[in-house]
This record gives C-alpha cells, sequence and structure tokens, in this order.
C-alpha cells in the first residue's frame, strides 16, 4: 500500500556539492534506490508506486544523485529507476555500478574483464533506459584483472560517450592511486558513517589528496542509527542483514544498540531524529563528501533532506564522534565472504 503521508512543502531544496575535480556537481544528499527492489525487509514490504513516488519527490527537493547497481535484484533495481524516470532523465544523475555475473538471480562472483564491462554497461543502458550512465563504479576490485585494465575501458566508455564519469567502491589506497593515474576517478562509494570508521586513518587523506569525493553507503549503519534497529533472528530471511552482517547477531546487538543509544539522547535533545543527526555529522566531515541514504518512502526521503539544514558545532561532533569511537562498535560490519571483497 502506498505511503499515506503527504509531502512537507516547508523542506528546503537541497545544496550541490562537487564530487571530484572533474566536473562533477551533485545533490549533497544523493538516494541510494536498492531498498526498493533488493536487500532489506522482505518482498512483501516493497511497493513499486511508492518508490516511484519516493524517486520523484526526491527529484522535487533537489535530489540529483541517485544510486542503483545491477546486482540490486540482480537488474530488477534498475528497471525500476527507469520506469521512474521516463520523461524525468535529465533531472538526475544517475550512478550505477558493475562487477558481478550471475547465474539468473543468483550472484555467482567477480568479472571485471574489460569485455563483460562493456556488456554489463550496456545491459545498464537498456534497463535505464537511457544513453548515457552519468557515474559509472567499479562495484568491487577484481583482483583478477589489474586495475589498469578495468579503469581502461571505463576510460573509452568516457570517449565513447556512454559513461561521463568514473567511480570505484570498495577499493583500498593503492587501488585508488593506480586507478587515477590511468583516468581521473571522481568518486569512491565505500561504507562510511557514525558507525563506521574505517576511511578515516587513510583513505579519506587519499582521496583528498587526489581529490576525489567520497560517496557514503550505509551512513545510517544499516538502520542502527536510526533507533529502529532489530537482532538478525527478527529479521526476514532474505534480508541482507540477517545474511552478512555479525553486527546484529545476538552477541554484539545489545552492546551495539547501547552505543547508537548516544545518538537517539543527542537528537531527542536538539527536538531532531537519531538519522537527522547521523547524516548531518557527515555532511559536517567536509564539503567533497555526499551520503546516499537509502530508503523507499517519502516521509524517510524528507526526513533525510531536512538533515541538510541542521547546524552542528565543532563540540557536538567532537562528542559524536567520541560516542561512537571505533572500539565501541560491536562485531565486524560484514562476514568474512562479503570482507574478502572489500
Amino acid at each position: 500500500m502506498s505511503d499515506p503521508v503527504t509531502s512537507n512543502p516547508s523542506i528546503p531544496m537541497l545544496p550541490t556539492r562537487a564530487l571530484g575535480t572533474q566536473g562533477l556537481t551533485v545533490s549533497a544528499l544523493g538516494l541510494g534506490c536498492m531498498t526498493m527492489s533488493h536487500g532489506y525487509g522482505s518482498p512483501e514490504e516493497r511497493d513499486e508506486r511508492e518508490s516511484i513516488a519516493t524517486i520523484h519527490r526526491a527529484l522535487e527537493l533537489g535530489v540529483t544523485l541517485l544510486d542503483t547497481a545491477e546486482v540490486y535484484g540482480p537488474f530488477t533495481n534498475e528497471e525500476l529507476l527507469g520506469r521512474a524516470l521516463r520523461g524525468k532523465r535529465d533531472q538526475a544523475i544517475l550512478a550505477t555500478k558493475f562487477g558481478f555475473t550471475f547465474d539468473g538471480t543468483k550472484t555467482t562472483g567477480l568479472d571485471s574483464r574489460p569485455e563483460h564491462v562493456r556488456d554489463a554497461v550496456e545491459g545498464s543502458l537498456r534497463r535505464l533506459g537511457t544513453d548515457r550512465i552519468d557515474l559509472l563504479y567499479q562495484h568491487r576490485v577484481d583482483r583478477a584483472v589489474p586495475i589498469e585494465e578495468v579503469v581502461g575501458v571505463m576510460a573509452d566508455l568516457v570517449r565513447e560517450g556512454k559513461v561521463r564519469f568514473l567511480g570505484l567502491s570498495e577499493a583500498g589506497e593503492q587501488t585508488l592511486r593506480r586507478a587515477h593515474a590511468v583516468h581521473p576517478i571522481s568518486a569512491l562509494q565505500s561504507e562510511y558513517s557514525l558507525w563506521e570508521r574505517n576511511l578515516e586513518p587513510r583513505i579519506i587523506p587519499v582521496l583528498r589528496e587526489l581529490g576525489i569525493g567520497l560517496v557514503p553507503f550505509s551512513p545510517l549503519g544499516r538502520g542502527f542509527l536510526t533507533g529502529t534497529a532489530k537482532p538478525s533472528e527478527e529479521l526476514p530471511e532474505s534480508d541482507f542483514r540477517r545474511q552478512a552482517d555479525p553486527r546484529y547477531l545476538k552477541e554484539n546487538f545489545d552492546a551495539n544498540m547501547q552505543a547508537a543509544a548516544a545518538v537517539r539522547g543527542f537528537a531527542e535533545h536538539r527536538g531532531l531524529t537519531p538519522a537527522q543527526v547521523a547524516l548531518a555529522w557527515i555532511l559536517h566531515k567536509g564539503p567533497d563528501i555526499v551520503p546516499i541514504p537509502g530508503t523507499k518512502r517519502r516521509h524517510y526521503l524528507e526526513e533525510n533532506v531536512a538533515s541538510a539544514a541542521v547546524t552542528l558545532s565543532a563540540d557536538d561532533v567532537a562528542f559524536l564522534d567520541a560516542a561512537l569511537a571505533p572500539e565501541k562498535i560491536s562485531g565486524l560490519r560484514y562476514f568474512p565472504a562479503n570482507m574478502a571483497m572489500v
């Protein structure tokens, strides 16, 4: 059933930010579209009409960066986005990703061979109903294929007009340097939030040295920072967090909810939602960072967009930094099979 909440006309339009130094300008917050067809919750919870209404409302509010990938579904998320953007394509900056192989709807492995990259991009263009991809990411680094070969074919696609800007996802320092030497990389998409700070010691300094923007996924800690998290055994069997996130396991869950309580308390004191505090924290970490919170409901979208108007002092940021310091989080961010791909 569609979301009955009416749109809030008082939410200000989003400002823009530059991703990288190659001319890619996007909204300060993007929209992660994955959960509209994949990943969290159960199929029964998804409503295509509400998802499309959410995308349209995002465009109204100035959210230009829409994020998808061939693996979401697989394929069905790109198709959904293509339907939503009929007649509206020029209002959006479309980002998608390649790099996996499939047997029907089952993901079977990684493949970034140049010929596979070309096939994947043609499929994405067709499903999205467009003649160009604004931001193309390699979804996971394929250690079987030198990054120079991968970025080489991506650069060819830029020259052919099928792609505008290039990105990587979950890439390390040396991979970023080698890739950027072949063709400028505009964005790295990796997990970053109050909840997950692994990028701070080495990756963020490299991004700033090279002039690469950061697009954090899971900026709300896969639900923990919203205050609505449930332990893994209460999540649907198909939910990604039950399958791949150790922080939702019983032995970690209570400690993590206790850590996240600091965000809830801060939010209550400021008259904000925990999600708004978490997103405002990221936005205050630098003008080169554009988080992509995912939602399939208009009222959560509007709540997230309103976070761009939240002001945090240096003391506020320092308090939140300390409250969710890495040593206070229990469990790795993925189980071993997923960690092996980052």
